[in-house]
């Protein structure tokens, strides 16, 4: 058994609340993370206390740690400062593409309209998921990087949800070909521009899948 605290164990238990192993509000016991990933209690509650710190995690007093559930507010805040920085990114990436990463940006954006024809909602997300990932490598700014993937990940429950509403990807499928032609013609301007209007219009739909919540409840 492991007896670190290092980046392996708090990587795993990362992985498994990004998956949805665990549901918000869900309560995480600290011997049985240690049985599940072959840590040290050291080294699991090093982990939590890092996983609070990127807001995936809250301690509570006396009760150890559970999985945070963010609010439609905070999720709508969080994709606000996406906006911001994806925008620098695409940006930073248009100046760096490479005529292969141009083909490989071309070929997801392909494969992104297949899965739309097709229907496939799950293959297209994880499709946009590889897009933005890969847009991220291209530009290299590791600071921006890390940000962004922390934010992205308090994201991911309500970016499933989107995932699914009826028409999301037919409407999103056109921005990211937007942003994929803007970086490949090595046009940072465009490329800025088209990420900052692509997550705006997440942030709106994400204001409209709360509404719609709001009225059924």
């Amino acid at each position: 058994m492991s007896t670190s605290a290092g980046p392996d164990v708090t990587g795993a238990i990362r992985a498994a609340l990004l998956r949805g192993d665990y549901v918000p509000r869900q309560r995480l016991i600290e011997a049985d993370l240690c049985e599940q990933f072959g840590a040290s209690r050291s080294g699991v509650r090093s982990a939590l206390q890092q996983l609070a710190a990127e807001g995936l995690v809250e301690m509570q007093r006396n009760r150890g740690a559970r999985v945070r559930e963010i609010t439609f507010a905070e999720a709508v805040e969080v994709t606000e400062v996406r906006m911001v920085l994806e925008g620098l990114i695409a940006a930073r990436a248009a100046e760096r593409v490479s005529a292969v990463q141009a083909e490989e940006l071309r070929g997801i954006g392909a494969d992104m309209a297949q899965a739309v024809a097709d229907g496939e909602l799950m293959a297209y997300s994880d499709l946009n998921a590889r897009l933005h990932r890969r847009v991220r490598d291209i530009a290299g700014h590791e600071t921006a990087n890390q940000v962004v993937e922390r934010l992205r990940a308090q994201m991911v429950r309500h970016q499933f949800m989107l995932s699914l509403v009826p028409g999301r990807a037919r409407l999103s499928l056109p921005q990211h070909q937007r942003i994929i032609a803007a970086i490949v013609a090595g046009d940072p301007v465009e490329a800025e521009a088209a990420m900052r209007d692509h997550v705006a219009s997440v942030v709106e739909a994400l204001r409209a899948l709360e509404a719609c919540r709001n009225r059924v409840s």
